[in-house]
């Protein structure tokens, strides 16, 4: 049991995590970026058709809808110890509808994966098996939000808003005890992250083939910017002076060469990246393009607040009574 009470008021408010993310997302960028990159890319990996992936993660996080409504937590080990997991009753207008993914294309999308033998039925139960289970386990995922995480606390260290930095592994061991609530929360942040895209540009093949022209600028030597997210902004248009070819994108996600240069197209046409003489593409937004992304980004940076509200906050509790009293079984009732 819990000897020491948790204290409200060392809880990290939710609009001054806002603020402090847009007061230095030049230091969060190069993390977010490569989760946002790495993910999509991982997605396409295991289906060749990122559509099928969310639709997967999607059908297992009904799971951990169901243990935060009955106030269960599921620790890591435990929620991928078996060899399937039994999903609720699948509904297709409320796939489609939720992912904001075409009904016809969703039916048919579930009937590839049942006929892959990824869904199984059984009786009235609903199952997905092994293989696919664990392709969506979480560990690249939760080693990249810990990253994040590990920088958001920096920031907190460094502005005297907490007095310990915890390591990527003392928050990868704190989310995977509780990652029934924590993956429920990272969730909610990156269904709506890819819904509002998928909005905007219809196919999230194009959002993956997208990022790797957005990371290769962020990640650039050379790129110097100024620490807040509107100069960050500004700065990174037109600033990745190497480029990338569709060869290279092609081998880096896996997805054909055609089909990335198909998609480029439509990105380089939307006025999204643009391209020069030597066919090297770089992100520059102009124009209609460059107001749609930063509405996307502060959009996306409020849901990422809410993430890091309720997940860095349980962390930080959690670690602080582990010193206090060695037990770690809390969660606080205003981060459910």
């Amino acid at each position: 049991m819990m000897k020491t009470l948790p204290s409200i008021s060392d809880q990290i408010d939710e609009k001054l995590i806002n603020q402090i993310i847009k007061n230095n997302f030049a230091l969060l960028a190069p993390s977010f970026f490569t989760l946002t990159s790495n993910w999509f890319i991982r997605a396409y990996e295991h289906f060749k058709d990122i559509d099928k992936f969310v639709i997967i993660i999607y059908l297992i996080n009904k799971d951990l809808i169901f243990f935060r409504k009955n106030g269960v937590k599921i620790d890591y080990e435990t929620f991928y110890r078996d060899k399937s997991i039994e999903i609720d009753k699948i509904n297709i207008s409320d796939i489609s509808k939720d992912l904001n993914i075409p009904k016809e294309s969703t039916r048919r999308k579930l009937l590839d994966l049942e006929k892959g033998g990824v869904i199984k039925k059984s009786g009235k139960k609903i199952f997905i098996i092994r293989d696919a289970f664990y392709a969506a386990r979480a560990t690249d995922t939760l080693n990249e939000i810990s990253t994040i995480l590990h920088e958001f606390n920096k920031i907190l260290k460094k502005e005297k808003l907490v007095n310990e930095v915890y390591s990527v592994n003392e928050i990868i061991a704190s989310m995977k005890e509780n990652f029934s609530f924590c993956w429920y929360q990272f969730n909610k942040f990156w269904f709506s992250y890819m819904v509002r895209w998928r909005n905007e540009l219809k196919d999230l093949e194009i959002l993956c083939i997208g990022m790797v022209v957005v990371i290769n600028a962020v990640k650039n030597k050379e790129f110097n910017p100024k620490k807040n997210l509107r100069s960050f902004q500004k700065e990174l248009m037109g600033s990745d002076t190497r480029g990338v070819n569709a060869m290279s994108i092609s081998e880096i996600t896996g997805i054909p060469r055609p089909t990335v240069v198909r998609k480029l197209k439509y990105l380089i046409d939307k006025k999204f990246l643009q391209i020069d003489k030597k066919n090297l593409i770089t992100f520059n937004a102009k124009e209609s393009a460059f107001i749609t992304t930063t509405k996307m980004v502060d959009q996306n940076m409020l849901d990422l607040s809410n993430f890091i509200f309720r997940v860095f906050n349980q962390i930080k509790i959690i670690n602080e009574n582990k010193k206090k009293d060695n037990n770690e079984d809390f969660v606080p009732g205003y981060l459910r």
